[in-house]
């Protein structure tokens, strides 16, 4: 029997960016103080939404990524707490997943929303 190659002899993995942006609005929908958000198209309920993300993907060793982040925040919250927070959490699981390492992250929060809204609505 033959013996392998070594794993950096045998090719290449190249992860689509549709898949690492995947990773990245998952990672930043599990962050405490995120929320998904109702989508409605000309006034007809779609579905619900969370964080969007648009990631572009680098080269080097490990490879980065650059990423665009769109969230939508718990009111009332400590903002700068929460995009730390998801900020650490995408980076780590960029890493764990697909062994990217993030070299720029630009949060954008598009909104802040209670978090159950009947009981907003209630008070």
């Amino acid at each position: 029997m033959t013996p392998l190659a070594a794993a950096e002899d045998r090719g290449r993995l190249d992860i689509h960016p549709a898949v690492l942006r995947k990773i990245v609005e998952h990672a930043a929908d599990q962050v405490p103080g995120t929320l998904r958000h109702e989508r409605r198209l000309a006034g007809i309920d779609i579905g619900e939404a969370g964080a969007s993300a648009r990631v572009t993907a680098g080269s080097g060793e490990p490879p980065t990524v650059d990423v665009r982040l769109e969230l939508t925040l718990q009111y009332p919250a400590p903002v700068r707490t929460v995009v730390a927070a998801v900020r650490a959490k995408v980076a780590e699981e960029i890493a764990r997943i697909a062994g990217h390492r993030v070299r720029g992250m630009t949060v954008t929060v598009a909104g802040l929303r209670p978090a159950h809204p009947a009981t907003a609505r209630l008070r």
